[in-house]
């Protein structure tokens, strides 16, 4: 077995000082975006119990008037990149448009989409549990100019 040279050492310190540094300064003053070194606040805060509780989905209508669920099996896209977007889409919805195309070449012989949306499906939280009722809220709408 062989022992760390003086040199050796000094990088290890030198490795574990940095990580421990840039560690502290995430915590102190990092945002969920400088994971691993961020406080990622996402698993260590919650909300109040009565807060109604998200549901992001993407939503299609065809041409035939059908509402087509646009999940990632549907079009390759994840839900965490529609959501982590989301601003971009609500302030230029015609980006939705690309939901549309990816869908289209997924699913080449179904029918053109002629809207895409993002609905927020709220659930009634009361005291932590579940309510049992929700509503949808359609944040951002594309269509198909006619």
């Amino acid at each position: 077995m062989e022992t760390l040279t003086p040199r050796g050492r000094a990088v290890r310190l030198g490795a574990t000082a940095l990580g421990l540094a840039l560690l502290l300064a995430g915590t102190l003053w990092g945002v969920d975006d400088h994971f691993p070194f961020g406080p990622f606040r996402m698993y260590s805060t919650s909300e109040p119990p009565n807060a109604p509780a998200p549901d992001t989905r993407v939503e299609g209508v065809d041409r035939t008037g059908a509402v087509i669920a646009l999940g990632q099996d549907a079009t390759g896209i994840r839900r965490a990149e529609i959501e982590g977007q989301q601003d971009r889409y609500t302030a230029d919805p015609t980006l939705l448009r690309q939901v549309a195309d990816a869908y289209a070449e997924r699913h080449p012989g179904a029918p053109e989409l002629v809207e895409v949306r993002i609905v927020i499906r709220w659930y009634g939280i009361h005291q932590g549990r579940p309510t049992g009722r929700w509503t949808d809220e359609t944040t951002v709408r594309w269509q198909e100019a006619r």
